[in-house]
């Protein structure tokens, strides 16, 4: 699933490619991609004629912000959007069409059909679902390491999957954890409540820098992900951990272990991330 640096890269293409067109037609292909309303004809005519002035995110959501009305996108596991001419032949899995007065297409594409819409009235979009209840943004001013300390310092679960979840923190998923728990020399299966001030500090600043070289990268091209000009991104070069089973730590040389944390597949070098504290 993309996590918040793929997303991040495809609201900045985006940003490139869509702000300033004006939808002339939807043409919904696959009825069960739209959340909200429920009635996609209804979806379809609301959205014609408004034009798209910025493209926004919150966590691992898209905010397609027009004129009057928010479209929130999520693309779950394989969705994609691309920008094509009109009469260019439509590829198989394409689920929704934006056809832009200029004559270009803007395209949702879902291999696995997980992703999903749901249109607002501008401005109501961050007091409902599935907005209303998210967490911290890691890459905002208000992300401070006192406000992380509150929002984790608090939770007797185990760090990885405290971290996981999106009303604490969004955007991140299972390759970043893990990546900044190594930079940070915290095992996995902590308590999240059992973290020195100290390791707090540590484990905020290896979030923000994981995520900010990531989103620098373009994200991590993992499986298919790929922005909205179709290009991969290129963090998986730089993954410390993910992914590394069985190969030297590139911090010690101990074998990376994979275990499975809170129902996710999970990396760690036993070495470096010890179950004791840095302080014991």
């Amino acid at each position: 699933m993309p996590e918040l640096p793929e997303v991040e890269t495809v609201r900045r293409t985006l940003t490139q490619l869509v702000v300033g067109k004006t939808i002339e037609a939807v043409q919904v292909l696959l009825p069960r991609i739209i959340q909200r309303p429920d009635d996609i004809r209804r979806f379809e005519t609301e959205l014609t004629g408004h034009t798209i002035t910025e493209i926004g995110r919150r966590g691992k959501f898209l905010r397609i912000i027009m004129d009057g009305v928010v479209l929130v996108s999520h693309l779950r596991m394989e969705g994609r959007y691309g920008v094509y001419p009109a009469d260019e032949q439509v590829e198989k899995h394409t689920h929704v069409i934006f056809t832009f007065t200029d004559g270009t297409q803007l395209r949702y594409k879902d291999v696995r059909q997980f992703g999903t819409m749901h249109l607002f009235a501008g401005g109501e979009e961050l007091k409902e679902k599935p907005l209303s209840k998210l967490g911290l943004e890691p890459l905002d001013g208000d992300f401070t390491l006192e406000a992380f300390s509150q929002v984790i310092s608090r939770r007797t679960t185990k760090i990885k999957p405290a971290l996981l979840n999106q009303e604490y923190i969004v955007g991140l998923g299972n390759i970043y954890v893990d990546e900044a728990l190594f930079r940070a020399k915290i095992h996995p299966e902590r308590p999240a409540s059992g973290l020195t001030p100290e390791e707090l500090e540590v484990l905020h600043a290896a979030i923000v820098s994981t995520l900010e070289e990531a989103v620098a990268a373009g994200g991590s091209s993992i499986k298919s992900y790929v922005n909205g000009q179709g290009e991969m991104g290129m963090f998986q070069h730089s993954l410390q951990i993910y992914g590394r089973k069985g190969e030297e730590c590139r911090r010690c040389g101990h074998p990376v272990e994979k275990s499975v944390v809170g129902g996710r597949g999970t990396h760690y070098c036993p070495a470096c991330q010890t179950l004791a504290s840095l302080t014991s």
